[in-house]
């Protein structure tokens, strides 16, 4: 992905929260759009997890 598109991408992200929001508000939306693009871009190449795995590492985010 080019640098521009990235950019503007963030920059639409930080457009869409409210105003007032916090700074570690947009540092989790950063990291939270950070890790759905990677595990995206690892599926689309199948170096992703199973269905499964996935799974089980949701279940054990969702009982914390």
């Amino acid at each position: 992905m080019s640098e521009i598109k990235v950019k503007n991408e963030v920059i639409d992200m930080i457009k869409s929260l409210p105003e007032d929001v916090s700074i570690e508000d947009i540092l989790e939306e950063l990291y939270f759009k950070i890790k759905i693009d990677k595990r995206l871009d690892e599926s689309e190449r199948s170096d992703g997890i199973s269905h499964q795995e996935a799974g089980k590492k949701l279940s054990k985010w969702l009982l914390k």
